[in-house]
């Protein structure tokens, strides 16, 4: 018998989109041709909504001690500390332990993680997709219903299903390192030196440092061929500090690229993550938007596999995340630009540093780095909510007296619809297997002025009252099905 998802690739994004599945009753197993977990950290933080996707499924606990990583845009500080709102991310999180969180948690949800299973096919039928791979005992094929690709910037899905990668060719190159037993001064935002060279230097764990330098004229290059010693040396010669004498852990290579996928689904098949979009990690982006882009994802998906959503549910994964990558790859390029350009570029960032004063432009730049002003088209309103992610700390007080937070309530990844007015007529017990229908009060110091809201799995509020122009029966049925419907589950 078929599954019903096949995941390539077993890095947090793959995994978020595991769990994901499986928390919607999914069928799912994830394909890995590493044979094991690789220890290097790779992405070393996360941004302020990827924290509260992991907080919406009792997540962001398991990764202990986090500690508050700063913002800027290609240099420039932004100051967090003037808004409401904790914009502030998480920093000093080798992604080693960000997988092992997440290959814990897809474990114990009976997810099936095979290692050393390499992809090298897939044909699409009918009914699904054969997929073709070599493992340890040799080549086979499984089959399942839906594929999904969060295998990395040089996707092998994305590749075999033909899907275009547009973007301009790198003209500058990185080293970054991972380094233990030196001793220099922590430069977390990075630290612009003249001509449009940089350095940056921030703590992971267990006296780890992670360094990164760019000097100018550096060209993109073979990261097989890069040793600690060139590193060191360029360290060197930028900031009169020798690093010489550390240990190099993990030693790598990256450039300025950033592309994004011309399609997020091709049929039967899906991109996420770094298959989607790629840009420099000096951005801090790409876990966090490939998490996000799992989160958007996996319940849609588990939805029409269940057979109460139309397949045109899942054309809005591509036109949610296909946009977020666009801007990523955007921000990205203006980001190197100003970090990277010599003295020429100072008026701008003259410029820049006093727009960021006011918290309007401020706030538009935060917004975007962290995550927290993503807005979703979810038809017309004008509640200031409407489209955006409820504030998961936001906390509401039940009937019998005890208060809880919206984060606590989407743990099972079910929408919720919350009422104070009592007022559920409109909901069917046909929904009440993926909807939540709570009622309560909102917590004093907690009111968003909404009498009621309805959210979906993924945290998003596609409903108000007061605020939406249409009738709250046409947003149950675009998110959460019609009741007693034959659903049509093929390709759109």
């Amino acid at each position: 018998m078929a599954r019903d998802v096949i995941v390539v690739g077993a890095g947090p994004v793959g995994l978020m989109m595991a769990g994901e599945l499986r928390l919607g009753g999914v069928d799912v197993v994830v394909y890995e041709k590493l044979p094991s977990p690789p220890r290097e950290s790779r992405g070393a933080s996360f941004t302020r909504r990827t924290a509260e996707c992991f907080d919406q499924r009792g997540l962001l606990g398991r990764l202990g001690e986090t500690e508050p990583a700063d913002s800027h845009f290609g240099g420039v500080p932004i100051d967090l500390g003037m808004f409401e709102e904790n914009h502030f991310g998480a920093r000093g999180i080798s992604q080693f332990r960000t997988e092992r969180m997440l290959e814990g948690w897809a474990t114990e949800l009976g997810v099936p993680i095979l290692r050393g299973y390499e992809v090298t096919g897939f044909r699409e039928t009918p009914d699904g997709v054969v997929v073709a791979f070599d493992g340890p005992d040799g080549p086979g094929e499984d089959t399942a219903r839906y594929l999904v690709g969060c295998d990395g910037g040089r996707s092998t899905i994305r590749r075999l299903a033909g899907i275009d990668f547009p973007g301009p060719e790198p003209t500058r190159g990185f080293y970054t390192a991972d380094v233990t037993g030196i001793e220099t001064r922590r430069r977390r935002i990075g630290e612009n030196l003249p001509g449009g060279s940089m350095v940056m230097a921030m703590d992971l764990e267990n006296g780890v440092t992670r360094v990164v330098v760019h000097e100018r004229g550096m060209a993109p290059r073979d990261r097989d061929s890069l040793s600690y010693t060139e590193l060191a040396d360029a360290w060197q010669r930028l900031t009169g500090e020798s690093i010489h004498h550390g240990e190099c852990r993990w030693i790598s290579c990256f450039t300025d690229a950033s592309r994004v996928a011309s399609e997020y689904r091709r049929g039967r098949v899906f991109l996420a993550g770094d298959a989607t979009h790629v840009q420099p990690p000096a951005m801090a982006q790409g876990l966090s938007v490939g998490v996000q882009d799992a989160v958007n994802l996996g319940w849609k998906l588990a939805a029409v596999i269940n057979g109460w959503a139309h397949d045109g549910l899942l054309d809005t994964y591509h036109a949610e995340r296909q946009p977020i990558g666009r801007q990523l790859a955007r921000n990205a390029r203006a980001a190197i630009e100003l970090r990277l350009t010599g003295e020429e570029m100072d008026p701008i960032r003259s410029v820049m540093g006093e727009l960021v004063a006011y918290k309007d432009a401020a706030g538009h730049l935060a917004g975007m780095l962290s995550g927290l002003g993503i807005r979703y088209d979810m038809g017309p309103g004008d509640h200031p909510l409407l489209g955006k992610r409820m504030p998961p700390d936001q906390e509401l007080t039940l009937p019998d007296g005890t208060r809880t937070r919206i984060a606590d309530l989407l743990h099972t990844a079910q929408g919720l619809l919350i009422t104070t007015t009592g007022q559920t007529a409109e909901i069917t017990p046909d929904r009440t297997d993926r909807l939540q229908v709570l009622t309560a009060t909102w917590a004093p110091g907690h009111d968003p002025g909404l009498d009621t809201v309805l959210i979906r799995p993924d945290g998003y509020i596609a409903w108000t009252s007061p605020g939406t122009d249409t009738p709250l029966t046409d947003a149950l049925d675009r998110w959460f099905g019609t009741a007693r419907t034959t659903v049509t589950t093929g390709p759109a």
